[in-house]
């Protein structure tokens, strides 16, 4: 039995197909993320990376395939079966895509008003508690998005998408956009939070930095599928152009890890 047969594959995805019209983004792809793992997914422009986060979380419906989530088909689910899913995992897109007239601590209440039957003085201390948690400043709770700098509003995006204490955390290009002393904050503190409640986060980003920082494995999308996966060291041996190009290219050097 191989170490990846030993572990629980928490998301399965099998055959899957997604089309825009004509266009087909993945065809055939196959892809499994274990509990409790940071997966990595890279890809050229166009291979579809967020699209696939997002027809994993239910966004968008593919044409063919099947995804189990937790051993449930997300695509056969009945709408409990979906909800109770749902509820079992957060979502943070690109800048956090925060609600722009809700303070922060009103954006990290949205999901608990939609998803839970609490008081809202319960509510309020659990915002301020994620808020906390990702590193934010007491009086950030009451700050609109406007009012914030691009490193705080991807962790009020990210409190938010940890409101319901989910099992898998989707981050999609979660350090876009800041420069490099916020992008390293961001993976120590995506790295820490994983390790500290045991999350399963499935992480599609360009950057390198964040891939050695916080990836214990990376899939690679090329030619609508996941082309390979495997730790870093792995990725460094693969001898597919695009493969090599990126982990040994010009900007791969400054990531290369040292001695």
């Amino acid at each position: 039995m191989t170490p990846e047969e030993k572990r629980e594959a928490v998301i399965e995805v099998r055959g899957l197909v997604t089309r825009f019209g004509d266009h087909v983004v993945h065809d055939g792809l196959d892809l499994d993320v274990y509990r409790g793992e940071v997966l990595g997914v890279v890809g050229g422009s166009g291979t579809g990376k967020s699209v696939l986060l997002r027809t994993i979380c239910g966004l968008n419906r593919p044409a063919a395939g099947t995804i189990r989530v937790f051993g449930t088909d997300i695509l056969a689910a009945s709408s409990a079966e979906r909800r109770s899913l749902e509820n079992r995992w957060g979502v943070m897109f690109q800048d956090g895509a925060l609600f722009s007239s809700l303070t922060v601590r009103e954006n990290v209440e949205a999901p608990m008003r939609e998803r839970l039957d609490l008081s809202p003085e319960l509510m309020r201390r659990l915002a301020e508690l994620k808020v906390a948690l990702v590193g934010l400043p007491s009086h950030a709770n009451d700050k609109y998005p406007a009012e914030l700098s691009g490193g705080m509003r991807k962790r009020a995006g990210l409190a938010r998408a940890l409101a319901l204490d989910p099992e898998i955390v989707f981050l999609d290009e979660p350090t876009a956009g800041l420069d490099p002393i916020g992008a390293t904050a961001f993976d120590e503190l995506i790295r820490s939070l994983q390790r500290a409640l045991g999350l399963t986060v499935f992480l599609v980003t360009h950057d390198l930095d964040t891939l050695h920082a916080t990836c214990d494995r990376i899939a690679v999308l090329a030619e609508k599928k996941v082309l390979v996966t495997g730790t870093m060291a792995d990725m460094l041996k693969v001898e597919h152009p695009w493969v090599r190009e990126y982990f040994h290219g010009p900007r791969a050097r400054a990531a290369q890890p040292t001695a």
